[in-house]
């Protein structure tokens, strides 16, 4: 089984590219990326291989540098604290690891430290560090405060590695966090909300990471608890039952997680603050439509059985790069465009699997996907090559 006990080998750039006889190349050279010149160069037919745009927890924050970090919520009610106190930890024992993600004013780490857990308050603005440090004195060492921001841990881009920005296997190490083999327990539980503005992008690099078994999740299945808006909630747990909101975030994040819906709270309930530490009232019409809408207070464990002898955290781009593809025409038929992404008998792969030729990608539920996925990855073809891709498939993978 993959997982961080089994040996699971170090993830790779362009892994999915690294075992012989996986892909038909179009053309001679397309396993070398070349920025920008294939874009243009199309060929064959329309159910040919199309470019797809990166996905989206490769981009970067746009704006970060030039408007400086946005305003953050906090939770301030001590109300909602204990109610999130209470749904974190339900029957598990209190001395649970809780990773909160930027506290601010510590409320909830107050109530945390209360009901007796461990807590690690990893806070991005320096302002809040002193007031968080003096929540600790008298708990016998269950309180660590630590100038870093979770959601840019373990950046992409080389860096200058400085807080609050770090790396988790230093942070981990540090804190004495040990790995779990990927079958058995939690190792520890993470609270945070979701970034205002980025709210899609930071939930992609997470998902990446779990298929990856890369930075928190190369310490075992760590359960997420997080307030996400309504609108990355509605697309999150859409299904073909919500056709307008069904994309390819569902597939891939239902199929890796189990998603619980714990808690729904008014957006207005919490306070946001800039980054000197003080209230702030949003400026940003954006914000403040967003404001008049519900937070969903979610839980994201990770599936004991999401990695198999045919979905790995080596192939699982090639997962990734399928389901965009097929959601880019969602009201195609699924067989259209299994013929464009494998060399391997389309019409064999649906009648083995009893799926008519005529069923839609958008009827398809993320279990189906998974199941696509893993048949065509176990089949014999006629040639030793399992997919097709040219040279703007790196740039959807890596």
């Amino acid at each position: 089984m993959w997982g961080p006990a089994a040996g699971l080998p170090p993830r790779r750039v362009q892994s999915a590219l690294a075992g012989a006889g996986r892909f038909c190349l179009w053309r001679p050279g397309a396993a070398t990326r070349r920025p920008g010149a294939a874009w243009g160069l199309r060929g064959f037919s329309d159910s040919y291989l199309q470019p797809l745009p990166y996905l989206d927890f490769e981009e970067s924050f746009p704006g970060e540098s030039r408007l400086g970090p946005e305003p953050k919520r906090y939770i301030t009610h001590r109300g909602l604290a204990r109610t999130l106190g209470q749904l974190l930890l339900g029957r598990t024992r209190r001395d649970a690891v809780i990773l909160e993600c930027n506290p601010g004013p510590g409320i909830l780490t107050q109530v945390l430290l209360e009901f007796g857990s461990r807590v690690v308050a990893l806070e991005s603005e320096r302002a809040f560090i002193p007031h968080l440090e003096s929540l600790g004195k008298d708990t016998n060492g269950k309180l660590d405060v630590v100038h870093c921001d979770f959601f840019k841990l373990d950046p992409k881009v080389c860096e200058v590695i400085k807080p609050p920005i770090m790396i988790s296997k230093t942070l981990f190490k540090s804190l004495g966090i040990k790995a779990l083999p990927w079958s058995e327990g939690i190792p520890l539980k993470v609270f945070g909300i979701f970034p205002i503005k980025h709210e899609r992008k930071a939930l992609w690099k997470l998902l990446y990471h779990l298929y990856a078994c890369n930075s928190i999740y190369r310490y075992g299945r760590v359960e997420l608890n997080m307030f996400i808006g309504e609108r990355e909630y509605q697309r999150l747990t859409a299904t073909p039952k919500s056709p307008d909101t069904y994309q390819v975030l569902s597939v891939i994040g239902q199929v890796a997680c189990e998603v619980k819906l714990l808690h729904k709270e008014p957006w207005s309930s919490f306070d946001v603050y800039a980054q000197s530490g003080k209230l702030e009232k949003p400026k940003n019409k954006e914000i403040s439509e967003l404001m008049e809408q519900n937070m969903y207070f979610i839980r994201l464990i990770p599936r004991k059985n999401l990695f198999t002898e045919n979905l790995t955290p080596i192939n699982f781009d090639i997962f990734f790069h399928m389901v965009r593809h097929c959601f880019g025409k969602p009201n195609a038929s699924l067989l259209h465009h299994l013929r464009a992404l494998s060399p391997i008998d389309s019409k064999e792969i649906l009648r083995k699997m009893k799926i008519s030729e005529t069923k839609k990608v958008n009827k398809m539920s993320p279990r189906d996907f998974k199941q696509v996925f893993e048949r065509i990855e176990s089949m014999e073809g006629d040639g030793p090559y399992k997919w097709l891709y040219d040279d703007s498939m790196d740039d959807s993978l890596v």
